[in-house]
């Protein structure tokens, strides 16, 4: 007898850990509040396994054990007072059993305080933007899964649409804060692995945190439709050891400080155009298409539009300020005056638009100044 229940539970616990491994459970995640919810999760699931064995065979044993043939005369009895108060009181325990604990996960997920490092993400159609607050460093992540491959001209990749140029990179066992918010409709940032799923909402700020135990790369995604792209904005998260993000916000300040300093230089059009190529790719081609023939209406086309081409101030103000009632997004504070200048520059002078003309940073940093 006791055989049996050891290779019942044998065979449960084994089931579990196939069930993790085949995605058929939650993450176990790689913080104490993922580990809590998983906890509470699969402690909730066997309470309730148990119920229902005790529940569906107390009446399929009563079913069979009670049956009578055709014109048998029922029994009568009546209310057992002692019985009604006991399966009333143990649902209450049990209830009370599961509340307790699931209230006090919660209260944690929420508390935001102390936090040792503050990170501002804004969702925007269709990427993710990061600010470091207090350390001057920001950067936009977009997907950088191929467009062949979404079309099907090639092989999916290991990482398919879950992939980002720039993921966001925090350090372990350290308490982080993420301030959330949105640029123009409701998105939802959310990674399984550290049990964060936040709605970004535009005009609100929503607090959530994380502090990560282990290093190494965990992937998200939009959880909130959000237009014709929303399955082409994946969340890359990279946790790294203390020493080593020191080591990576140093290198992003400095080259941030390159980057200002790149505003007041001449560049010349081979350069700019070059990294407006670069930009365009990665944060425009998804709605005017790689080859800026767009797709109109919504997005018009980029190469040979006369609008565009006859009024390069129209074109910069479209860029920075957006599109009042469009899907075209201000670039303002996604972009820096060095990137704005690229791309424009570029769309003036590719796809056959050989305009000749050249944007420069210093001119984009003015505008943003107005």
């Amino acid at each position: 007898m006791h055989s049996r229940w050891w290779l019942m539970a044998i065979f449960l616990t084994v089931n579990e850990s196939q069930a993790q491994s085949n995605g058929w459970n939650m993450p176990v995640g790689v913080t104490d509040v993922s580990s809590d919810i998983y906890g509470l999760h699969m402690t909730i699931f066997w309470i309730c396994v148990v119920i229902g064995v005790v529940v569906f065979g107390a009446m399929f044993y009563s079913l069979f054990r009670y049956r009578h043939s055709k014109g048998a005369k029922a029994a009568h009895f009546h209310e057992h007072t002692s019985v009604e108060v006991l399966w009333t009181a143990i649902p209450i325990l049990i209830l009370v059993g599961m509340a307790v604990p699931a209230t006090a996960t919660l209260k944690n997920m929420y508390d935001a305080s102390d936090a040792e490092l503050d990170v501002m993400i804004t969702g925007q159609q269709w990427r993710w933007r990061y600010e470091y607050l207090g350390e001057d460093v920001a950067f936009t992540s977009n997907m950088s899964t191929p467009r062949t491959q979404i079309s099907g001209e090639e092989a999916r990749g290991e990482h398919y649409l879950l992939e980002v140029d720039e993921p966001l990179v925090l350090p372990i066992n350290r308490k982080v804060r993420f301030l959330m918010t949105s640029d123009d409709v409701i998105h939802s940032w959310w990674v399984p692995d550290l049990a964060v799923k936040q709605d970004t909402i535009p005009g609100f700020i929503n607090e959530n945190w994380v502090k990560i135990n282990e290093p190494g790369i965990y992937r998200g995604q939009c959880a909130e439709l959000c237009g014709i792209d929303h399955g082409f904005m994946p969340v890359v998260v990279h946790a790294v050891e203390e020493e080593e993000f020191e080591s990576w916000l140093a290198e992003r300040k400095e080259a941030a400080e390159q980057e200002a300093m790149g505003v007041d230089r001449e560049w010349e059009m081979a350069e700019l155009v070059e990294r407006g190529e670069s930009v365009y790719q990665s944060i425009c081609s998804s709605c005017h298409q790689a080859e800026g023939q767009g797709s109109p209406p919504a997005f018009p086309a980029l190469a040979n539009n006369e609008q565009l081409l006859s009024d390069v101030d129209w074109h910069l103000d479209k860029v920075v300020n957006g599109v009042s009632g469009a899907a075209m997004p201000a670039f303002r504070s996604t972009l820096n005056p060095v990137e704005i200048a690229a791309v424009v520059t570029y769309t003036r002078n590719a796809w056959g638009n050989d305009t000749g003309e050249v944007v420069q940073p210093s001119a984009v940093a003015e505008l943003i100044a107005q």
